[in-house]
């Protein structure tokens, strides 16, 4: 099988150094992964191509890049899977800095993962026999501990494209590791420290952490479960926990959502730290009006909304 690799390329030392693209065509076979071929390049096309690898069966996560414009490892991801028209698009990993070709700085990446205190803290007197976990609680950590530090989430995060604050997917997938576990007691100094600017509700749940994570550990639900976590425990003092709560509450009463009435209650209507954030959202309602998307002032409501209801009081009645 032939197949045309297009690859962008970055090389620092050469003068007035810019990202440019370069397309090798090879022969492959059909259990060929993007990786193989990007090996056989290097050893028989071009030498000076830089790729990081090192296990080549999905264990190390060194070899996470973009294929075909989303975030995947290298030696797990099959060519034949992944061609079209005879093409594979071939760049390095997003969000981070390149150094060369494929290969990017994980400083950033870990960075953020060292932000989050990676070990346990119980509370009250040290145990005299062994702490016994709660099975089912253990067997859910599971999946959380299941990352391999791959940096392909952190890669495709739609935030962080435009907020480097964000701690990211593998950050705070790494927090809810801690937050779930029945053995630590610091749960709650967890969630404010999480529960900031950067932080939990920062996420806007496009699912690209969920959809390239090569692992299945779906940083995005990890994310959200820490958020019902955090108004469970009584921290309803951000824009994003009041957002939520507001959202919920205007749906219950409405059988719909009112935009209108979500901005302030979302803000705050007397907090006055958010008035700048709010009088920043005016040019954004003019602009609604102008082109006639501005939601009705007085809110629509569904005839049947009493059926809305009755699922948020059958959900409300299960907590």
């Amino acid at each position: 099988m032939k197949v045309t690799l297009d690859i962008g390329r970055f090389n620092p030392e050469s003068p007035g150094p810019r990202p440019y693209r370069q397309e090798f065509t090879l022969e492959v076979e059909n259990y060929f992964t993007v990786l193989d071929a990007l090996i056989r390049i290097r050893e028989y096309e071009d030498p000076t191509l830089a790729v990081r690898c090192s296990c080549r069966a999905s264990i190390c996560g060194s070899c996470a890049m973009r294929i075909n414009g989303h975030a995947g490892l290298g030696c797990k991801t099959k060519i034949i899977s992944v061609i079209k028209d005879g093409r594979v698009r071939v760049d390095p990993a997003g969000n981070l800095p390149t150094v060369k070709d494929l290969v990017v700085d994980m400083k950033p990446f870990w960075d953020k993962v060292r932000a989050v205190e990676p070990y346990l803290q119980p509370e009250g007197p040290e145990p005299v026999d062994e702490y016994l976990a709660p099975e089912a609680a253990m067997l859910h950590l599971v999946g959380v501990m299941g990352c391999i530090m791959c940096g392909a989430c952190l890669s495709d995060c739609t935030v962080l494209e435009v907020d480097e604050r964000f701690l990211g997917p593998a950050a705070l997938a790494k927090a809810y590791r801690f937050v779930a576990d029945p053995r630590d007691g610091a749960t709650l100094k967890r969630l404010k420290q999480y529960n900031g600017e950067g932080g939990l509700w920062d996420c806007t749940r496009c699912m690209e952490c969920v959809q390239v994570c090569p692992k299945g550990v779906a940083p995005m639900d990890r994310i959200i479960a820490m958020r019902d976590r955090a108004i469970t425990a009584g921290l309803h003092g951000t824009n994003g926990a009041r957002h939520a709560e507001a959202f919920a509450d205007i749906v219950k009463h409405n059988g719909r959502l009112d935009e209108i009435r979500l901005v302030p209650r979302s803000y705050g209507i007397f907090n006055v730290m958010n008035l700048g954030a709010m009088l920043a959202a005016i040019p954004v309602g003019i602009r609604a009006w102008r082109h006639g998307k501005l939601p009705p002032v007085i809110p629509h409501k569904l005839s049947e909304r009493q059926n809305v209801r009755r699922i948020f009081d059958k959900v409300e009645g299960r907590k």
